[in-house]
């Protein structure tokens, strides 16, 4: 197989059935938007289905539609080094100490700029209610999606004890196996499309466990599990995973469930926080 995507995709193009051929030649038009797409906005914006997709990165022997994006990303026909967002591009270009700052604060106003235009009110509205009114919050995310979901564990933690943060996946399904409908899982997750997900929300639904979703994809498998779907902003590409970016849109929705949650429960949150900060400051110096 070519070393560029791009050109193995030109060199199976012929053996491409109609519908491959149609998403082949959406991927040559919108190349660099590519790799930004989850599989189900991908088959909505090139009309073909998923299965299509699927069996497309078989044919271009690869494991499946992660490693397709990979091979996107690291494609020469994506590389643009006017791009803000990709910081090894920046460097490789020879940018300044100076303008790699500035492209890195870009990066988080725009990320804070695109989750607030996404932010549903409503939906925000509807995750407070399921929070006040579970009587355990498991704060879940995998890989680094747990740093997040242990950012949002340490924040309530100020105000209640009934939210969890575990971080070992087999932990977190057992967890998930003995909560119940009045429990609540508030799950990060940027692709919304990892197996670990997947296993966990399937055995969540299967106890009727309320699912608060933090990602980035509206039509995502985790999307098809949640009651509440709230959207970070900020276009990661593959080869950023885990970037500070995406984790600030993230960062945002948590501060606003926190401060939703609080003024649905005042009177409590402000006598938890009298007690925490007491507690606390007998540490410092």
């Amino acid at each position: 197989m070519s070393s560029d995507i791009l050109d193995t995709i030109t060199e199976h193009y012929m053996k491409f059935t109609r519908a491959e051929r149609k998403l082949a030649d959406y991927i040559f038009s919108n190349t660099t938007r590519t790799q930004y797409l989850s599989i189900s906005s991908l088959a909505e914006n090139s009309g073909v289905s998923e299965a299509t997709i699927t069996r497309f990165c078989k044919k271009l022997s690869l494991s499946g539609y992660h490693e397709f994006k990979l091979a996107i990303a690291r494609a020469e026909y994506t590389r643009d080094l006017t791009e803000p967002t990709d910081l090894s591009r920046s460097d490789a270009a020879g940018d300044s100490s100076e303008n790699i700052f500035q492209k890195i604060l870009a990066s988080n106003i725009s990320s804070l700029n695109e989750t607030y235009e996404l932010l549903d009110e409503k939906a925000v509205q509807r995750a407070v209610d399921i929070l006040s009114e579970a009587e355990r919050v498991y704060c879940f995310g995998h890989g680094g999606s747990s740093v997040v979901a242990m950012e949002a564990w340490a924040r309530f933690s100020t105000i209640s004890s009934r939210f969890i943060h575990i971080s070992d996946a087999h932990m977190q399904i057992m967890a998930a196996s003995l909560a119940t409908p009045r429990d609540a899982i508030l799950f990060f997750s940027y692709s919304g499309s990892t197996r670990d997900m997947e296993q966990l929300l399937e055995t969540a639904r299967s106890r009727k466990t309320p699912v608060i979703l933090i990602t980035h994809f509206s039509r995502s498998r985790a999307a098809d599990y949640a009651d509440v779907v709230l959207l970070c902003g900020y276009n990661e590409s593959p080869l950023q995973s885990g970037s500070i970016a995406a984790k600030t849109g993230q960062l945002f929705l948590i501060e606003c469930l926190f401060c939703g949650y609080f003024k649905r429960n005042a009177e409590l949150c402000r006598q938890a926080r009298a007690l925490t900060a007491e507690a606390v400051a007998k540490k410092l110096l």
